[in-house]
């Protein structure tokens, strides 16, 4: 009786082991992280620093390709030309590129690592060169990415439940910490139609204030 009733327990193990062994690790398929945002401000500029993650090819098709870590710089100001150097570190920075379609100037970088809490920066133009410290616009609140997507997710759980079995999700994410008149997170879900469902979180709270499909 007592095999019996070890064998019934085990019989009953079998699909719950097998449940939990089919849950998607749903970060290791975001395509897009943009983890950490710098900023600085000057009366003649002002720049954005972001940190970022990025699939290459980049294609919004569902499916997560490598990832390539870089650093993209935005400034906006009034000269005609501006570079950007990274100080402290070699063959980091250069002349910055104009962007017709936004009107700020552009400049980005692969990297090894990110910085952390801040990042020394000169900034030159026309006879002009100033140097800045751009400090990272997150807080002690701010949630990390893992857990804005955990939002996310919790919010789309029919979604969600329509893109994943076998343990795989048939889909990508994008994860963009954002600064407006204060910080959000930005996340997309994409599946393999290249449909999306972009959701905007509060980036203390994680919760959903905006969502368009």
């Amino acid at each position: 009786m007592k095999k019996f009733t070890t064998l019934l327990f085990l019989t009953a193990l079998v699909p719950l082991l097998a449940s939990c062994k089919q849950s998607p690790d749903y970060f290791s398929y975001v395509s897009e992280l943009r983890s950490d945002l710098f900023t600085a401000s000057d009366e003649a500029f002002s720049l954005t620093v972001a940190c970022i993650s990025r699939e290459y090819p980049y294609n919004g098709d569902g499916i997560k390709a490598p990832l390539n870590d870089v650093i993209e710089v935005t400034l906006e100001g009034d000269a005609e030309e501006y570079s950007i150097y990274f100080l402290g570190e070699e063959n980091m920075g250069g002349e910055m590129s104009f962007r017709n379609t936004r009107g700020d100037f552009y400049y980005s970088q692969g990297v090894k690592s990110f910085p952390e809490g801040s990042v020394s920066l000169r900034v030159e133009w026309e006879d002009k060169s100033r140097e800045v410290v751009a400090t990272s616009v997150k807080t002690e609140n701010t949630i990390t990415p893992e857990k804005a997507l955990s939002y996310a997710l919790e919010a789309e759980q029919a979604t969600i439940g329509r893109m994943s079995a076998d343990g795989a999700f048939a889909g990508e994410f994008y994860v963009r910490l954002l600064r407006r008149d204060k910080n959000y997170f930005y996340v997309g879900i994409v599946d393999r139609n290249g449909k999306m469902i972009s959701l905007l979180l509060d980036s203390e709270s994680g919760e959903v204030l905006a969502r368009h499909e």
